[in-house]
C-alpha cells in the first residue's frame, strides 16, 4: 500500500482518535502531533465518561487543536479515520452521512477552533494508517 502524501513542510500533522468501549460507553481520546521542526506530542485520555464513538472523535478533535493551539501552531493537516468527522465537517470523506443532532453544539465548538487557525487540511484515513493515535486511545482506557 503506498505511503500518505507528506503534509507541506509548514504544517503540523495530527492523527486523532476517539474510543467508546463499548459503543456507547466509556470514552477516551489519543492523537500524535508532528511539528514542522520534528517534535512529536502525544495525548492519551481516559474522559471520565460515557458516550459513543463520534462524540469522542470529536472531543479528541478538540483536544488535538487546543493542543495545537498551546504550541504555538499555525497550520495542521489532520488525519483521521472517522469518516462520519471529516463529512460532518465539510471535508472529503469516503461516504456521505446524515447530520448527527445531539453533536451539534460539539461539531460548532470544533468549526469555531478549526476557524482560528490560518490553514487546516482534513483528510480521511484508513483505520490501519491511523495505529498510533488508535492506541493512545484504547489504552487511555485503563487510566486511574
Amino acid at each position: 500500500m503506498p505511503a500518505l502524501p507528506a503534509p507541506p513542510g509548514h504544517h503540523c500533522c495530527i492523527h486523532i482518535d476517539g474510543s467508546a468501549l463499548p459503543n456507547p460507553g466509556p470514552m477516551s481520546l489519543g492523537a500524535v502531533l508532528r511539528l514542522p521542526d520534528g517534535a512529536r506530542h502525544t495525548l492519551s485520555r481516559n474522559l471520565r465518561r460515557s458516550g459513543c464513538n463520534n462524540e469522542a472523535e470529536l472531543l479528541a478533535l478538540i483536544a488535538a487543536l487546543r493542543e495545537a493551539q498551546a504550541l504555538g501552531v499555525h497550520h495542521i493537516t489532520l488525519r483521521t479515520d472517522s469518516s462520519v468527522l471529516v463529512e460532518q465537517l465539510g471535508g472529503p470523506g469516503p461516504r456521505p452521512t446524515r447530520p448527527i443532532l445531539r453533536l451539534e453544539p460539539l461539531f460548532a465548538q470544533a468549526r469555531r477552533l478549526m476557524g482560528e487557525f490560518e490553514e487546516i487540511r482534513l483528510q480521511w484515513i484508513p483505520r490501519h494508517r491511523n495505529q498510533e493515535a488508535d492506541t493512545l486511545a484504547r489504552a487511555a482506557h485503563a487510566q486511574p
